[in-house]
């Protein structure tokens, strides 16, 4: 997952994609990067590192015009925390193009050989962003055939991406004396919203920001118009003028479930979707399937794990009718377990990062809830504090469904070997993480609990809990090929990443493991 802004401003646009980046720093930790235009000119500073120790003053008066784009980057499997794959990346033909990309592609090696042999294109890192800049500067090489580019021949572009890309994506990208372009994948997997702020500038006109989330709209004061629809692109010219179409031939809109359940801000609304009400739902249905399946078990308090899975906490306690309390205390100067390179790391950041309160365990029996367990690491670690706090029974709740499939649009999850639910039912869980019961909200109840806040969705991307890939491609010999080179690249760049992630700030979401 990363973070991506578009702007288009009547004033000098570099402290808006700023601060649009800060507000999006969850979803990226490892590299971030501004590019702004000013006329034909690209001005670029991006670097590893979060987005308030990337630039500094003298790199913000670099960044010069009245349009841009930035990214915050957190990589996928197998990649290492390498400057070079910092985004956004730039190839000066045809036109002069610069993209930053959230999602990740299931056909990249296709792609690279077709780039190759094909299109006579070079691509200098193992980056499926890369790849997709190439992909899109070939189309529209192809599609303006030497003329000057309009809308039309934009969007032909576009649509040619959308027929050879295969994955979850969406883009930003800049067209040197062109616009701002904007697009999402077939299928809708990952998030993008655009918005629009009457400008009291030069005269006044209206301004444009598309962004990953809708919070860094309501940040910058930009009014949310709508969802970039899936297949959909987004054009707003030099001169402000804005264009969109349809690119895709059957596009359907298919969110990927897990930005509700943990990726995605808490007061963002992705595709119409509330996600603190859907939190909120979630713990409901977890806290009634608890009732309906364990009458006789005795919670004295429920325990949230800071601090996505806060909202779900709040509604398992009022369902059960027990105490909620705060029993952890949150090191907001360390950097998030989940994006972690290695175990032994992982491991050692947990009681770094939370410290427990004996008074809310000792001689109780908890019920520990956060929002989905992964490798289980952390769940083991947390486990084992309150036990040490003299807890009587631990019982260790998820607000989403077992995590039993790689994930392949982005999370950092792809190695099966790495899920501690891929082979193993509740009970084996339990026994893994040391709690004395594990308790699983049903994929079911989730899907239904997301989809009462904008019914007009049907489907989700799930694969994460069902090992359906929606947009096709992925095979056994596919995910065992990510599992290897997500071996090999933490081992290359575990060693650099430690001193990067050491000294990151924690912006206060989960702590999943």
């Amino acid at each position: 997952m990363c973070g991506i802004v578009g702007i288009v401003s009547k004033s000098p646009v570099n402290q808006l994609l700023y601060d649009g980046l800060t507000v999006l720093q969850h979803r990226g930790q490892d590299a971030a990067g501004i590019v702004t235009a000013d006329g034909r000119t690209f001005h670029m500073h991006k670097d590893k590192g979060l987005v308030r120790d990337v630039f500094r003053t003298r790199d913000m008066r670099g960044l010069t015009g009245n349009m841009g784009i930035a990214h915050c980057r957190y990589p996928t499997a197998g990649s290492a925390a390498s400057a070079a794959e910092s985004q956004p990346f730039y190839v000066n033909s045809p036109f002069g193009i610069v993209l930053g990309h959230n999602g990740n592609l299931v056909n990249t090696a296709e792609l690279q050989r077709e780039l190759f042999q094909d299109d006579l294109r070079h691509v200098n890192t193992n980056s499926d962003s890369e790849v997709l800049l190439n992909v899109l500067a070939h189309e529209l090489t192809q599609s303006a055939r030497g003329q000057r580019l309009d809308p039309d021949a934009i969007f032909t572009a576009v649509a040619g991406v959308h027929r050879r890309a295969r994955g979850a994506y969406a883009i930003v990208a800049m067209i040197a004396g062109y616009g701002l372009l904007a697009f999402r994948d077939p299928h809708g997997i990952r998030p993008l919203i655009i918005g629009k702020h009457e400008s009291g500038e030069d005269g006044g006109g209206v301004e444009f920001m598309v962004a990953s989330e809708s919070v860094a709209l309501d940040t910058l004061n930009f009014e949310i118009m709508r969802d970039v629809a899936p297949g959909e692109a987004i054009l707003i010219d030099t001169s402000g003028n804005f264009f969109s179409r349809q690119c895709a031939e059957n596009p359907t809109l298919n969110p990927c479930i897990f930005e509700y359940v943990y990726l995605a801000r808490p007061d963002s609304v992705i595709d119409g979707i509330s996600v603190y009400e859907t939190r909120a739902l979630m713990g409901r249905s977890l806290a009634e399937k608890i009732k309906r399946e364990h009458p006789d078990i005795e919670i004295d308090v429920v325990i949230p794990i800071p601090d996505t899975s806060r909202p779900s906490a709040v509604e398992v306690a009022q369902v059960l009718g027990v105490k909620y309390r705060e029993g952890f205390i949150k090191n907001r100067y360390i950097g998030r377990t989940f994006i972690m390179p290695g175990q032994e790391e992982r491991k050692k950041s947990v009681r770094q990062k939370l410290n427990a309160m004996a008074i809310e365990f000792k001689g109780k029996n908890v019920l520990l809830v956060d929002d989905s367990i992964v490798r289980g690491t952390t769940s083991k670690e947390i486990v084992q504090m309150a036990r040490d706090c003299g807890a009587n029974k631990v019982y260790f709740a998820s607000a989403a469904p077992p995590v039993r499939f790689p994930n392949v649009y982005g999370i950092d999850m792809p190695s099966r070997s790495e899920l501690i639910a891929a082979n193993r039912d509740a009970g084996q869980i339990a026994e893994a993480i040391g709690a004395d019961a594990v308790f699983y909200q049903d994929l079911s109840d989730l899907i239904a609990d997301v989809r009462a806040c904008n019914p007009h969705i049907t489907r989700f991307d799930a694969s994460c809990f069902d090992g359906d890939y929606v947009t096709g491609g992925v095979s056994a010999e596919y995910l065992a090929g990510i599992e290897a080179n997500r071996t090999e690249g933490e081992t290359a760049g575990q060693n650099e990443r430690h001193a990067l992630h050491a000294n990151q700030l924690d912006l206060g979401f989960s702590t999943v493991d």
